[in-house]
């Protein structure tokens, strides 16, 4: 699966890693085999609750609680448990891609900052569809 999206990947394509449990996990192509997401801030407590957690829930990646961090990171490094599916997911909003200057632009003006996960209004798709569309919607 990997492979396929570092192969065939666009800049700007979204991608979602469908989990077994019923929810996704969204963030955008950036080119060389690098996403762009929703991270798990490196803090060692909240480290240690999310191992805890994912101990006990191991259907899911990463959980995010809390404060999250818009990080590039390369797709292969990101956790994707056992039973998960990650594809180029470009068809699910019924949306006009931006333009790639403008999705680089809003991307650039994100990266690495933090913010408070919200699971109704902030999530990690509005994200990836804010840097792609312009529009921060969620259809989970």
């Amino acid at each position: 699966q990997v492979e396929h999206i570092v192969t065939n990947g666009k800049f700007g394509d979204l991608i979602e890693f469908d989990y077994p449990i019923g929810f996704s996990h969204w963030g955008v192509y950036d080119e060389d085999g690098y996403v762009v997401h929703f991270a798990v801030p490196e803090g060692p407590v909240m480290s240690m609750i999310r191992s805890y957690l994912q101990a006990i829930i191991q259907v899911c990646g990463d959980l995010l609680l809390g404060e999250t961090r818009i990080r590039r990171m390369r797709l292969a490094e990101i956790n994707v448990p056992e039973g998960a599916h990650v594809l180029i997911r470009n068809n699910g909003h019924a949306f006009t891609p931006s333009a790639p200057e403008d999705m680089r632009q809003r991307l650039d003006a994100l990266l690495d900052h933090h913010f408070q996960y919200k699971l109704f209004t902030l999530n990690c798709e509005h994200f990836a569809t804010f840097i792609r569309y312009g529009k921060s919607v969620c259809n989970q």
